[in-house]
């Protein structure tokens, strides 16, 4: 039998140990209907839509611009706080001495004394609802040990976060020139803050909070405004303008919009309800792939097995335009570095899915069958196997 010259090349690429990684983007269909334009919102500086279940961004304008965020900065001292709870160093009902330094805080308060006994649950209460500055620095200082041991711990998560363009420089978020985030950081951090925390909503969704006989109104007006939001925080200094941080829950799919450096209360509300209306409206999630499902193989003569399957570890939902599924493109791009031997398991590469030519998700890849470097022989026998 003869072996045509096509295989004698792929023989010569083999044999050298040269092999290029194997990829494929699908056709792209006609378009069924345009994509729907995202909400101007000219009043606002900078704002995030997110897709809470996918972390996909549906709308953004600015979302890297960094910007004061006032009482934002709460966000993280309740999830250290929530962090502490769960690592057993604290507990919701474990009473906190209150410092002459939590109760002559300025700015807004939940007004807790000295005197007064006030647990972790209180004061998470105070913090996220009343927006209280001594609550937060009363959980600093039980969480830290001093405020700037706190902040030490905020800077630290924000990078195991990934929240690139976000710096901490106290724990209530009164003005400093050092204290910074931006909308997508919000979002991001919000996303982690309900994931790994969900009892946090069960707090923000309130409207008042009473604390030794003073009743406080809730700061985020969204929620007297749409009953499908439930949390989670506000801020306001004159350097950041009014922001919200808002996350509804409708027909079982959550939301979480982000506006900074709005012109008032009610120019953020309405554009957090712009948004959040877009985003339903528009957008729904699809799921694409089940935990642990193939979605592609490796081919690789230098390897044994030559054939190495595919998958995602974890189930893949993504968020499209409604009417657009079908037009989704996937690429998986192998790694370059990816080399035998390696194990069940090892990352090997992305799976990437565009849409109009962006980018909407990319997902690790890892290999779902050990793979050793072939001998020449080896790959020899494959090449002739093949070519038969």
């Amino acid at each position: 039998m003869i072996v045509r010259t096509s295989r004698i090349v792929r023989l010569l690429f083999l044999v050298t140990g040269l092999c290029l990684a194997p990829w494929a983007v699908a056709a792209v269909p006609t378009p069924l209907l345009p994509t729907p334009p995202a909400p101007a919102l000219p009043a606002i500086v900078s704002y995030v839509l997110m897709d809470y279940d996918t972390g996909q961004i549906i709308a953004a304008k600015s979302e890297n611009l960094r910007r004061a965020p006032a009482s934002l900065t709460k966000l993280m001292t309740t999830y250290l706080t929530y962090q502490a709870i769960q690592d057993g160093t604290l507990t919701s009902q474990e009473n906190i001495p209150i410092s002459n330094t939590a109760w002559k805080t300025g700015g807004s308060s939940m007004f807790i004394q000295p005197n007064t006994p006030a647990n972790v649950n209180q004061l998470l209460h105070g913090l996220l609802i009343d927006s209280g500055n001594d609550a937060a620095v009363a959980l600093a200082e039980a969480v830290g040990g001093s405020q700037s041991g706190f902040v030490t711990l905020m800077n630290d998560m924000a990078m195991r976060l990934n929240l690139r363009n976000t710096h901490y420089s106290n724990v209530d978020g009164l003005p400093d020139s050092d204290l910074y985030t931006t909308a997508l950081d919000v979002a991001k951090l919000s996303r982690s803050l309900i994931r790994q925390f969900p009892q946090v909503i069960q707090i923000t969704q309130q409207k008042s909070y009473t604390y030794n006989g003073i009743t406080q109104r809730s700061w985020n007006p969204v929620l007297f405004r749409d009953p499908t939001v439930d949390g989670l925080k506000t801020g306001l200094t004159n350097a950041s303008g009014y922001c919200i941080d808002a996350t509804a829950m409708r027909n079982g799919r959550r939301l979480i919009a982000v506006v900074l450096g709005g012109p008032s209360w009610a120019g953020s509300t309405n554009a957090v309800e712009a948004l959040l209306d877009y985003g339903y409206r528009f957008f729904i999630d699809h799921p694409v792939y089940t935990a642990g499902q193939k979605v592609g193989e490796i081919t690789r003569g230098d390897w044994s097995p030559m054939h190495i399957p595919v998958g995602v570890q974890q189930a893949v939902d993504i968020t499209v335009p409604k009417g657009h599924f079908s037009e989704l493109q996937r690429a998986m791009i192998i790694a370059p570095k990816v080399q035998a031997p390696f194990k069940k398991g090892q990352i090997v590469g992305q799976l990437v899915f565009r849409l109009d030519g962006k980018v909407l998700k990319s997902v690790p890849i890892v290999a779902q069958s050990a793979a050793t470097k072939a001998g020449w022989m080896a790959r020899l026998f494959h090449e002739i196997r093949s070519a038969l």
